[in-house]
């Protein structure tokens, strides 16, 4: 495999696993819409504190720090137009 072919492989994997990660936003939206905080507030709980355990045990470079905020930004966007979406 070329470089650019590599390269254009990595780029499609990459915009693969950033439309999972909208679908399964929606997908949550959609879930914690739909059913009382008192069923998803504590899986909810258990994923964000799963996350922050993970990170408290890894360093992690600038460059991942990058990602992750950029990723944040990309969750921000998303529910903000799946709001804007049931406010019309």
């Amino acid at each position: 495999m070329s470089d650019s072919n590599a390269r254009e492989h990595l780029d499609a994997k990459h915009e693969r696993n950033r439309e999972q990660r909208i679908e399964g936003i929606t997908r949550w939206v959609e879930y914690i819409r739909s059913e009382p905080p008192e069923t998803w507030g504590p899986q909810q709980n258990a994923v964000v504190n799963g996350h922050l355990d993970a990170a408290k045990s890894v360093r992690t470079s600038a460059a991942h720090q990058q990602h992750v905020k950029d990723v944040a930004a990309e969750i921000i966007e998303v529910r903000d137009r799946f709001n804007n979406d049931d406010s019309n």
